[in-house]
C-alpha cells in the first residue's frame, strides 16, 4: 500500500488513522485510492500527483473536448470500464493512454494486446479517476448518439434529404426524428452544453471534422464519415430557409431551437470549398449576449468617461477591434442603458444577434439594394433619437454617420482598425473632412477579448525570468497614480492557470473586455486640427489618463483576472 505509506511519511496519515484504513482496505476489497478519496483524507488532484511520484508515471489532465471520437474509439468501452484506461491523443502510429491505475499488469497486458491488434504505439500516463469517467461519458454521449444515426442513415442512405426536407423547418428537433436530424441535434446541444460560441463543420478529403470554438479558442469535437456531408448541410439549410440546390456561393441564414429550457438562435454562414461547403454556426444565446458593462470587463476610468459619454444628448460612440472581439455586445450593453420608454432607438445589423424589447431592429439586405447607407437614409426619416449602425464599411456610409451624429442623435457604430487611435486617419481616408471629426465624435472604443483564470483552481506564483522582466517593464510603463493604486511591494504576485473539472482542465472559464478608449477632450481635438500624427494624439491620450491596451491586461494580470500568456497571445506584446 504504497500511498497510504507515502501519506504517513508525509505526516498526512497518524499511525491509528494509517492503520484504519489498512483494515478497510482488506475488508472492503476496494483500492487504495478509492478509501482514500471517500475519507477526503486529500484532494483527487494531489492524490495523483502523489501516485505520479510514487510510481513515476507522468500525471495529465485532460478535458473531454479535446479528444476526438475516433481517438477515444480507440479502446472499446468494455476495456475503458474493465482496466480504467482510455486514449487521450494520437499522431499517427503514436498513441497517448491515459490510466488510472498504470501499476495493474493486468490491465498493461491487455493495452500491448489491444496496441499490437491496431498496430499502434504508446506512452502511458496517469490520469485521475474523474478524468476517466468524463472521457467515458463523453464517448458514450456523443459516439452512441452519432453511431445510432450513422447505423441508420447506412440503412437508408440518400432517403434521409428527402425525409429532412419534408419536416417543417421550424420543428423542433430530437429524437424521433430522422437520423440526420438527430446528428445535427447531438452537434448543437453538445456546442451548448460545452459553452461553445461557434460551431464549424468543416469537410475534408476523407472524413467531416466538426469543431468547436471555446472561450476564443478552436478546438476539434468529432470527426464524422464525409458521406454524410451533404445530409448535414442540408438539414442546415432547411432550418436555416437556405436554398438547398446552390452549393456554388456562400450563403446565409438562421434559425432557432430548443435545447433544454433554453431557446437558442444560431446564425448560419455556408461557404463554397474545394471538398464541398464549409457551415460556420454563431451560437447565440440571449441570456449570454446582453450583458451589462461591469460583466463585460470595463471598470475604473474607462466605465466612468463611458457612461458620460453617452449621457450626451448627441454625438458619435465608435468601437473598433478585430471579429470576435465582443464589439456587438458592447453595443448591445450600451443600448440596455439607453433603451427607455422615452426615446426612440432604431438600429441597422448585419446580421441581428440578439432582440431586444423596446428596440426597433432591422437586417440590411444588400442583395435587395437594402445596405447600411440607405438604410440610415430611412431611419433618419423615422424621428429616431438612438442609432445603431452594424459597421461603417464606405465612404457614403461614413459621411451619413457622421452628418447624424451632428445633428442631434446618439449613434452607436464600428470601424475595422487596430487602436482607439487610428480610427481618425480611417475616418479621413473615408473621406470624412477632419473639422467634422471632433464635433462628432465622443469616445472611441477599441477592445479585445482575453481569457479568465478559472477562479476554482488558480494559483499564485511569484513571476520570475523573463515573465518577471515582462511585468517590471510594462508596470514602468503605467501612470503614476496607477502604479500607486497599485501598491505594489517586491516581491509582488500573480495567478497561474492549473485546471479543474469546473473549467474542463483549461485553466480558464469565460472571457473579460480589453478596452482602449479614448474620449474627445478638448486637447485631442485641437491635434485632429492640426493634422498630427495618431502617435501624438495617443500620447496626449496617455496624459489625460487613458490607458493602452496592453496596460490594461497588465492589471487585469495583477488582479488576478488573467494570465501573461494571455495578454501576450491577445494584444501581441513580447516578453
Amino acid at each position: 500500500m504504497k500511498l497510504l505509506q507515502e501519506l504517513y511519511a508525509n505526516g498526512i496519515l497518524s499511525d491509528q488513522t494509517k492503520k484504519q484504513l489498512e483494515d478497510e482496505i482488506e475488508k472492503s476489497g476496494k483500492t487504495e485510492e478509492d478509501v482514500i478519496l471517500e475519507k477526503k483524507v486529500i484532494p483527487e488532484d494531489s492524490l495523483f500527483e502523489l501516485k505520479s511520484r510514487v510510481f513515476r508515471v507522468p500525471f495529465k489532465k485532460i478535458k473531454e473536448e479535446e479528444v476526438p471520437i475516433e481517438v477515444l474509439e480507440l479502446i472499446p468501452e468494455e476495456a475503458v470500464v474493465n482496466y480504467k484506461m482510455m486514449a487521450l491523443s494520437r499522431n499517427e502510429n503514436f498513441v497517448e493512454i491515459g490510466m488510472v491505475y498504470p501499476e495493474d499488469i493486468i490491465a498493461q497486458n491487455a493495452l500491448r494486446f489491444l496496441a499490437n491488434q491496431q498496430k499502434f504505439d504508446y506512452k502511458v500516463y496517469l490520469i485521475s479517476i474523474s478524468n476517466l469517467q468524463d472521457l467515458l461519458k463523453q464517448q458514450k454521449n456523443i459516439s452512441a448518439e452519432t453511431k445510432r444515426a450513422l447505423e441508420q442513415y447506412n440503412k437508408e442512405g440518400v432517403k434521409i434529404v428527402e425525409s429532412a426536407q419534408k419536416k417543417a423547418p421550424d420543428k423542433m428537433l430530437g429524437s424521433e426524428e430522422a437520423p440526420i436530424i438527430k446528428m445535427v441535434f447531438v452537434i448543437l446541444s453538445h456546442a451548448i452544453e460545452g459553452r461553445a460560441s461557434d460551431i464549424h463543420i468543416e469537410p475534408g478529403r476523407e472524413r467531416l471534422n466538426i469543431r468547436f470554438r471555446l472561450n476564443g479558442i478552436l478546438h476539434p469535437s468529432l470527426f464524422l464519415p464525409i458521406r454524410v456531408h451533404p445530409s448535414i448541410v442540408a438539414r442546415i439549410k432547411i432550418l436555416s430557409s437556405l436554398k438547398i440546390d446552390e452549393n456554388r456561393v456562400p450563403q446565409d441564414g438562421r434559425f432557432s431551437v430548443k435545447i433544454g429550457e433554453k431557446e437558442i438562435d444560431f446564425r448560419v454562414s455556408t461557404f463554397p470549398t474545394l471538398y464541398g461547403e464549409k457551415v460556420e454556426l454563431r451560437v447565440l444565446d440571449p441570456s449570454a449576449g446582453l450583458r451589462s458593462f461591469e460583466e463585460l470587463g470595463l471598470e475604473g476610468r474607462d466605465l466612468e468617461v463611458v457612461k458620460l459619454a453617452i449621457k450626451k444628448p448627441y454625438g458619435l460612440v465608435l468601437f473598433t477591434g478585430p471579429t470576435g472581439s465582443g464589439k456587438t455586445t458592447s453595443q448591445y450593453a450600451i443600448l440596455r442603458v439607453l433603451n427607455q420608454d422615452s426615446v426612440n432607438i432604431i438600429t441597422i445589423e448585419d446580421p441581428i444577434e440578439y432582440s431586444i424589447a423596446g428596440v426597433n431592429q432591422s437586417q440590411v439586405k444588400p442583395q435587395i439594394g437594402y445596405t447600411f447607407a440607405n438604410g440610415l437614409r430611412q431611419i433618419l426619416r423615422q424621428d429616431p433619437n438612438i442609432i445603431m449602425i452594424g459597421e461603417i464599411r464606405d465612404e457614403e456610409t461614413a459621411d451619413l454617420v457622421v452628418n447624424a451624429a451632428l445633428t442631434g442623435h446618439v449613434v452607436l457604430s464600428t470601424l475595422h482598425t487596430n487602436s482607439s487611435v487610428g480610427v481618425v486617419p480611417r475616418l479621413i481616408d473615408m473621406g470624412v473632412r477632419p473639422f467634422l471629426i471632433p464635433s462628432a465624435l465622443r469616445i472611441i472604443i477599441s477592445q479585445r477579448l482575453v481569457r479568465t483564470l478559472c477562479k476554482k483552481c488558480k494559483v499564485k506564483i511569484r513571476p520570475i525570468g523573463e515573465v518577471l522582466s515582462y511585468l517590471t517593464k510594462k508596470i514602468k510603463t503605467l501612470p503614476a497614480p496607477v502604479r500607486q493604486e497599485l501598491k505594489l511591494t517586491e516581491p509582488f504576485f500573480i495567478y497561474q492557470t492549473k485546471g479543474c473539472d469546473e473549467c474542463n482542465f483549461t485553466g480558464y472559464k469565460g472571457r473579460s473586455g480589453l478596452y482602449e478608449v479614448l474620449s474627445m477632450t478638448e486637447e485631442i481635438s485641437r491635434l485632429i486640427l492640426k493634422g498630427s500624427t495618431e502617435g501624438a494624439i495617443f500620447e496626449m491620450a496617455q496624459k489625460q489618463g487613458m490607458l493602452a491596451m496592453e496596460q490594461k491586461g497588465i492589471l487585469k494580470i495583477l488582479s488576478g483576472q488573467t494570465s501573461v500568456e494571455e495578454v501576450i497571445r491577445v494584444v501581441g506584446g513580447k516578453q
